[in-house]
């Protein structure tokens, strides 16, 4: 599990440093530039939501148990 989750965060860091060098690359007006930055950007969000949903299910099996923060009382 721990593999998947430094994976998934791996692949969000990636397609953001994507998204900046298809904003940053030269031309401007080009619209293959701003799609392919909406594509990376799309990724982006869609490895986020895998991530959050294979760290909900992994709770739900009881992979991962949470801690809590402790109150300091």
């Amino acid at each position: 599990m721990t593999y998947l989750v430094a994976l998934a965060f791996l692949a969000i860091i990636a397609s953001l440093g994507t998204a900046l060098f298809f904003m940053m690359r030269g031309g401007s007006g080009n619209k293959a530039k701003s799609g392919n930055m909406a594509r990376a950007l799309a990724f982006r969000v869609g490895f986020s939501i895998l991530l959050f949903a294979c760290i909900l299910i992994a709770w739900k099996m009881g992979y991962i148990q949470p801690t809590g923060i402790p109150s300091g009382k």
